[in-house]
């Protein structure tokens, strides 16, 4: 989770200063990649916290860094004189790291809420891109590593070098000219009249800013009313997901296991599981730069997300081992799982984004951070659920 946290936000920060600024005359909040200029008149930005955001994503970067250079220094310690205190020590970072990271995500995809669309996209991009990278990096060490040791020593030291690399790269967010347009306090806004526009580009709509001026806490039962349907889209999307990926998909053997071939034995779940997966991933969110249909409003959409719930049989229908209730391997060929764990990843980073991108959006502006960090929750509490099922799942098989 830290590897795709510091990778989204490494992403976001490259793309936003490799932006030109070209400041047109028109006062107007819009929505696309080029700011307009600086509008006048009394301005908020809803807080989603008491902390402010700048300092929780630092705080929790720093959280993360510290304990990554923790589990690289213990990466050549002999433990085995204190096995039961390496273990509490290992659960205590996973504990810690976990909550950094969940901070992390939801304090950026929080920030990003206020830029254009493709600036979320290119974040949430990153996201995929770090499992990619990683995907292929064990594949290497797989087929060139003999020491254990030394393939933890290099996952362990990229990874810090990388989440150094990317604290930089976010402190210069506040340098950049196109990143504080986006970031500074908006005009008084204009909220949920039941409008199918979207409401940050509508500067005429009524105003709101007296509902949360004084104590600067963004309405939250408007959000989570606005965002209902896009919510269940990201909730849902990430609990098939991780219903299947990686607790099912990681059992799935080669019919063909026996031929003694290392790309049927070795590389087979390295390959159809996590590269293969990532990668249909990171095209599904790339995607979304170029289609972006079905639309924020659309049945269709959740109707997609449902159809998803499919794919759970047929992973099912895979060969599976060892199985103990489903005897029977319908699909007999090792093209089955391939397919459908690039169509699992396909429609994971294509709907998923989709939901992600449009929250933000489908409110008024001084509200699109607080509705990032919401819909940053729906995608934990997806994760959440789905992970807990999948053993339930795996139990049925």
């Amino acid at each position: 989770m830290a590897h795709t946290s510091s990778s989204s936000a490494w992403a976001l920060a490259v793309y936003c200063r490799g932006t030109s600024l070209s400041l047109p005359r028109s006062t107007g909040c819009s929505n696309s990649a080029t700011p307009p200029a600086q509008p006048r008149g009394r301005t908020l930005r809803a807080q989603t916290s008491w902390v402010a955001v700048h300092i929780r994503v630092l705080a929790s970067l720093t959280v993360i860094l510290a304990i990554f250079m923790v589990i690289t220094a213990l990466v050549k310690v002999d433990t085995s004189s204190w096995t039961r205190g390496f273990f509490a020590v290992t659960i205590v970072c996973m504990v810690i790291l976990s909550g950094a990271s969940t901070v992390f995500s939801s304090s950026i995809y929080g920030m990003t809420g206020s830029f254009p669309m493709r600036n979320s996209q290119a974040l949430i991009s990153g996201g995929a891109m770090g499992g990619t990278v990683s995907a292929v990096a064990s594949l290497v060490d797989l087929a060139a590593s003999s020491d254990v040791r030394d393939s933890a020593l290099a996952f362990f030291l990229t990874a810090t070098i990388f989440l150094m690399l990317c604290m930089g790269l976010y402190l210069l967010l506040s340098r950049l000219e196109y990143a504080r347009y986006y970031m500074r306090p908006v005009l008084a806004a204009h909220v949920f009249s039941g409008e199918e526009e979207l409401p940050q580009d509508s500067p005429s709509a009524p105003s709101v800013a007296s509902r949360f001026i004084d104590s600067h806490t963004p309405p939250l039962c408007p959000i989570l009313k606005k965002t209902a349907s896009l919510g269940f889209c990201v909730t849902y999307v990430f609990f098939i997901t991780s219903l299947i990926y990686p607790a099912v998909c990681t059992n799935i053997e080669s019919l063909n296991k026996g031929s003694g071939s290392v790309w049927t034995t070795k590389f087979f779940i390295p390959l159809t599981t996590f590269l293969l997966y990532n990668f249909a991933d990171l095209c599904g969110r790339q995607l979304t730069a170029w289609i972006q249909v079905p639309g924020p409003n659309s049945k269709a959409l959740p109707g997609c997300v449902l159809l998803r719930t499919c794919l759970i049989p047929l992973f099912m229908l895979c060969n599976y081992q060892p199985r103990v209730h489903l005897k029977t391997v319908v699909f007999q060929s090792d093209v089955y799982p391939t397919l459908l764990s690039s169509l699992l990843g396909l429609s994971n980073g294509y709907l998923s984004t989709l939901a992600l991108l449009y929250g933000p959006k489908i409110v008024p502006r001084e509200l699109a951070e607080a509705t990032g960090v919401v819909m940053s929750f729906y995608m934990c509490l997806g994760l959440t659920l789905g992970s807990a099922c999948s053993t339930l799942l795996v139990h049925l098989i």
